[in-house]
């Protein structure tokens, strides 16, 4: 399902979101893909969505829940966020080691806290 999500986008976008596609592939290997709400999620074995990532016209969202997003708060100023978002503008570099110890905080949050999705 991602697959054609990506196909039907144009680069820059396709080749970020490819990127964060392989990024929580490794960091979450047991997740499953899907589309939720139009953007390309990833879903634990129990049902609940973990992230998602979305393309926009100028930049790549990587979301996760509010609580997973605070507790990186000091390392994402300087990026713009929202809710439970981070902008990743196409004309950057990717944060890639932050965004991997995003995904693993949200897995944990989820199995030892009992986190759900927004």
């Amino acid at each position: 399902m991602i697959d054609e999500y990506l196909a039907a986008l144009e680069d820059p976008a396709r080749t970020r979101l490819a990127e964060l596609q392989n990024l929580v592939r490794e960091e979450l290997p047991e997740a499953t893909e899907a589309i939720k709400w139009g953007s390309p999620a990833f879903v634990h074995p129990r049902g609940t969505i973990l992230l998602a990532i979305s393309a926009h016209k100028a930049h790549a969202n990587f979301t996760v829940t509010p609580s997973a997003k605070e507790a990186f708060a000091d390392e994402l100023e300087g990026l713009e966020t929202g809710k439970g978002s981070v902008k990743l503008p196409y004309d950057t570099p990717m944060p890639e080691d932050l965004l991997r110890r995003m995904a693993r905080h949200r897995l944990a949050e989820f199995e030892q806290d009992g986190v759900n999705w927004m």
